[in-house]
């Protein structure tokens, strides 16, 4: 998907490049641009302007010094949280293969799913256009103790055809990207935080309303870079700890 971009007017007093800076400052401020939205290259955004990668590069750079944009190495340039967020690295695994390594037996009820048109802060994270369709899956993990997490995922339709017809109570999702659609998922940025359950989600996981969830945000990427899914997922901490192995 090409990134809609407000084109530069060179007639106007103001310079280009803070033309460019002040366009993607917009689409930040209102959402269009989500937390975590991966901009796309800079040849890719240069081309669209129609600018030099030098004048490009002048603007991100005013952004990245305000903090509204950051630089990863290899990764790219994306929009930062209003909150901070240190970065551990960790096995990209999900919760399914993590209850598994555990010996935790779990089910996996499909509340809700098909084809729909994401929210517009998902479809920017997954670059869909603003008409286009996503797979929705809304789920539920059952141990024996009762509901552990809820999970609600989108991914791209166009590169799963057919994915709505697969029965996910049986099937994991990342399993079936890459096992049936043979697509390699490589990367993943995910970020935690506490939340207050809603009623719906304190009805689900058997709380109550507004007792404290752990909250997950995931944007997860294929090998060739194109994010695949997004996902939220709440998790009931007192039957269900994260824990991470980390080495320095």
């Amino acid at each position: 998907m090409m990134v809609d971009v407000r084109p530069v007017d060179r007639h106007l007093p103001l310079a280009i490049h803070a033309q460019i800076s002040d366009g993607f400052r917009t689409r930040i401020a209102s959402g269009e641009w989500p937390p975590s939205y991966r901009l796309p290259s800079e040849p890719e955004l240069a081309r669209e302007l129609a600018v030099s990668r030098g004048t490009l590069r002048k603007a991100l750079h005013t952004l990245i010094q305000e903090g509204l944009l950051r630089q990863v190495r290899g990764k790219g340039t994306f929009v930062t949280s209003a909150t901070i967020e240190p970065a551990i690295a960790q096995k990209l695994s999900t919760l399914s293969e993590d209850y598994a390594s555990q010996g935790i037996v779990t089910t996996t009820e499909v509340l809700e799913s098909g084809l729909v048109v994401p929210p517009s802060p998902v479809a920017a994270l997954l670059n869909v256009e603003s008409d286009g369709r996503v797979f929705r899956l809304y789920r539920r993990h059952v141990a024996v103790n009762g509901p552990v997490a809820l999970l609600h995922n989108y991914v791209r339709a166009t590169d799963v055809r057919g994915i709505d017809d697969i029965d996910f109570t049986k099937e994991r999702l990342f399993a079936t990207i890459e096992g049936v659609y043979r697509l390699k998922i490589a990367t993943a940025r995910r970020s935690f935080s506490a939340q207050r359950a809603t009623a719906k989600t304190a009805e689900l996981l058997e709380i109550a309303e507004g007792d404290p969830v752990q909250y997950l945000e995931q944007v997860t990427y294929l090998a060739d870079g194109r994010p695949i899914e997004y996902s939220d997922v709440w998790i009931r901490s007192d039957r269900l700890r994260v824990t991470s192995l980390l080495s320095r």
